[in-house]
């Protein structure tokens, strides 16, 4: 019988989860904006054996006007965005996956794939992707939305997303490019395909221009316990975040995505 193994992911919240984390004496005086901290933390992370990285996102300064959590969210006001952020990171690493928060609901299907797909390449093949659907009004007000979208509506665009992800991803087979110096041949047109895709929320007809990535298809990371949220994850998520705070909680929630993927 094989052994199972755990696999460890680390998740680097900008300066620490603690809200005075930034006033530790190591912590580097540029705060979160400053590489280092992240190159630090990404070596150190490849060097204990993790699996991967991960970063949490949202596009927005959040909850200014709630005095609360303001005060324990103040050293995360600004961030990088995390599809560079991991890209460079990249580059000083080899072997640690790099997993950035994305929204399904603030991004277009092509672009974040051509970005991610990128990511893949630029990594030999480290990329994943944690897909969000978002649920601050914050957020919502820098896309032109004076509320959040509705959780079905969210959803629903989500799993769609998805589906025209993974039919961007498939624009070329893995031998498209024969790039053959003798002959002359770069590459073979039968193996392009175009996408066609039209539906609810998306109209996109492909192909993406950058080549299949190294991994075909790029694992989807999802979260959420809401009936809409464990759906989704059931339908598209290949690995799926549980913050249960014990161990019967993490078992209902177990058991509640298993039911959803027997269906």
């Amino acid at each position: 019988m094989s052994r199972r193994t755990m696999s460890l992911g680390l998740s680097i919240a900008n300066l620490g989860y603690h809200y005075a984390a930034w006033r530790h004496p190591d912590m580097p005086a540029g705060g979160n904006m400053d590489f280092r901290h992240y190159v630090h933390c990404a070596k150190l992370a490849e060097q204990g054996g993790f699996d991967a990285i991960f970063l949490a996102d949202s596009a927005a300064v959040r909850d200014l006007d709630n005095p609360a959590i303001a005060r324990e969210m103040e050293h995360q006001i600004v961030k990088h965005e995390p599809v560079a952020l991991l890209a460079a990171l990249s580059a000083v690493t080899k072997n640690v996956g790099l997993v950035p928060t994305v929204s399904a609901t603030y991004n277009d299907p092509f672009n974040l794939t051509r970005w991610l797909t990128t990511l893949d390449h630029m990594s030999g093949g480290r990329a994943g992707a944690n897909l969000v659907t978002g649920f601050s009004i914050d957020e919502a007000r820098n896309f032109g939305l004076d509320a959040v979208l509705g959780s079905d509506h969210r959803h629903e665009r989500a799993i769609e997303f998805v589906e025209v992800m993974k039919g961007l991803e498939d624009s070329w087979d893995d031998d498209a490019f024969p790039r053959d110096k003798a002959t002359g041949q770069f590459w073979d047109r039968a193996k392009l395909h175009y996408l066609d895709h039209v539906g609810k929320h998306f109209k996109i007809r492909g192909p993406l221009d950058v080549a299949r990535p190294p991994q075909g298809h790029l694992p989807i990371f999802t979260a959420g316990d809401s009936d809409n949220a464990m759906e989704f994850s059931a339908r598209c998520g290949d690995v799926v975040y549980g913050g249960q705070p014990d161990i019967e909680g993490a078992r209902a929630y177990y058991s509640a995505i298993k039911g959803r993927l027997a269906k």
